[in-house]
């Protein structure tokens, strides 16, 4: 039986770690909400500021987990583990700002599973799945059986990052509003286009100022950093075991250079390069999907007749692609239910295929389909990566995107900026490119200053961590795993190559991954540096 878009989708739910811009009309600004720039030291400094005693020596009660909420992404109760093992769920106050550590506090949702060998138990620990946005609450348990070896020795350990899901989620626009953000242009072409754009930037930021006023100024990397060391001193580590994807190889190099004699065993995965600014990460990223999408498209043309697509090469799949979305851009088609798939949308639906080389499938069906006039397929996929569930409702993932990489990043582009920077971008990815570029506008008159051009993740002192990089990887290119281990320090980065396609390396079930990564977290027996796995 052929089962519907949304359900072909659902393998995407849940595994984008990272977001692209894809709220590329969405660069957010508020003209007239007021400037918070005066918290944003409280940030930077959050290191020198004395520590929250009382509230490390804080008891957490655990209680069977609830279903996800919707800012989570929704869903069922979390099922049990393999043994019968449940996932239990707690919550951990934080201060709001460690600058007054006295003052007020917001509390973090937490989820684990015991280890399974309590005698020989190392600790806690801690994911991070990235985003930043992404809930750790409701990604561990959905994919805990993957690192169900690692249970044997760790509890398993995640949370919603503060702004994130449970843990006082950022809101922005409601439902409706974010229906008709994502099928807006994302790439003006002219005056009238990009006034458009430009006032629905300023609309969003509003309303992010209206509804999530209070945190804004407080959901940044360096606070989610600090709050990882009170957990761990609340789980009782005496060094934090960390597993951190995507964004969340940011969030433990950021953590690493605050706490270096705090570090235990510590893997990073589908590396952030921390030496980029804004523009050169999204300019990476432009580059990084148009290679996954080179190498999708050349595997479809040398699969000759096989492939749903036309062109007998890779050059004229990718013109296809190409045609499709200058036709969608004039005259969107039929999607799911009375939803169109405009241009925005399919750019959309295609990146977020890209994340995976197994959903690499679903990308040639969807193509094909909308070829011929049914948008359906592309749609679902978009909305995989943009958090819209099957009952139209969206998790938090990209609010908390938006406001943590703006309370990250100083840069502020003009609309005069950001159209000399597109050139660059469509030179980079004649598919990708446009949109990536006017994404640059996505922290535009946001409320909140930055703190920083790039994060410092120097770490001298550190115990070592493992750092690897994947060469087909469209989201954090490969490049990043060298910059993450030069800028981390002599002694403490060691860097190790997964030669394959997706998104990250130990969730492709690559063996000789995973072989290094268990040896190292279970028996800290760390790779040589330079091993390569394909």
């Amino acid at each position: 039986m052929r089962t519907s878009p949304a359900v072909r989708a659902a393998a995407l739910a849940a595994t984008v770690t990272v977001l692209l811009p894809l709220t590329g009309c969405s660069g957010i600004g508020g003209k007239d909400t007021p400037d918070r720039s005066d918290s944003s030291p409280h940030a930077a400094n959050a290191a020198a500021a004395p520590g929250p005693s009382d509230l490390a020596s804080q008891q957490l009660e655990w209680h069977p987990c609830p279903a996800p909420s919707q800012a989570e992404g929704g869903g069922t109760t979390p099922s049990p583990l393999p043994g019968g093992a449940v996932w239990e769920c707690s919550a951990m106050k934080v201060p709001l700002d460690y600058a007054r550590p006295d003052g007020d506090t917001m509390e973090l949702a937490l989820v684990r599973a015991k280890a399974i060998d309590q005698k020989n138990r190392i600790g806690s620990l801690i994911f991070n799945f990235g985003g930043p946005g992404a809930s750790g609450v409701a990604t561990l348990p959905a994919f805990g059986t993957e690192y169900d070896k690692l249970r044997t020795r760790y509890d398993l350990v995640s949370f919603d990052p503060r702004g994130v899901g449970r843990s006082d989620g950022v809101k922005c626009e409601n439902d409706k509003q974010l229906d008709a953000r994502y099928e807006a242009d994302g790439t003006p072409d002219d005056a009238a286009e990009e006034k458009i754009f430009t006032d629905d930037t300023k609309e969003y930021a509003a309303a992010c100022e209206r509804n999530s006023g209070r945190q804004l100024p407080f959901v940044g990397t360096t606070n989610a950093a600090r709050d990882m060391d009170l957990m761990r001193q609340v789980l009782g580590d005496a060094r934090l075991h960390y597993f951190g994807i995507s964004y969340g190889t940011e969030l433990g190099g950021v953590y690493a250079h605050l706490f270096p004699k705090n570090v235990g065993r510590s893997v990073l995965d589908a590396v952030v390069d921390p030496t980029e600014d804004i523009e050169q990460s999204s300019l990476g990223q432009a580059k990084g999907f148009q290679l996954a999408l080179d190498n999708f498209a050349k595997d479809c043309a040398d699969r000759g007749g096989a492939c749903k697509l036309p062109g007998s090469t890779g050059a004229e799949v990718e013109q296809g692609v190409s045609d499709l979305l200058g036709r969608l851009e004039k005259a969107p088609i039929p999607g799911l239910g009375s939803r169109k798939l405009t241009q925005t949308l399919a750019i959309t639906g295609i990146a977020a295929a890209l994340y995976s080389k197994e959903t690499w499938t679903l990308l040639e069906e969807g193509l094909d389909e909308a070829d011929g006039g049914n948008g359906a397929l592309l749609l679902a996929l978009a909305d995989s990566l943009n958090g819209r569930s099957d009952t139209g409702h969206y998790n938090n993932l990209a609010a908390a995107n938006t406001a943590i990489s703006c309370a990250d990043s100083k840069e502020r582009f003009t609309l005069e900026q950001t159209k000399a920077k597109l050139p660059a971008f469509r030179e980079a990815s004649p598919i990708f490119g446009d949109y990536l570029g006017w994404g640059l506008m996505t922290c535009t008159e946001w409320p909140v200053a930055g703190v920083w051009d790039h994060p410092d993740v120097s770490a001298p002192g550190s115990a070592p961590q493992l750092v690897i990089g994947n060469t087909g990887d469209p989201a954090t290119p490969y490049k990043g795993a060298k910059a993450m281990v030069e800028a981390l320090g002599q002694g403490v980065g060691v860097e190790m190559t997964y030669k394959g396609e997706g998104h990250g390396a130990y969730n492709s079930g690559n063996a000789c991954v995973q072989k290094a990564v268990d040896g190292y977290l279970l028996n800290g027996e760390m790779p040589a540096p330079g091993t390569v796995c394909g």
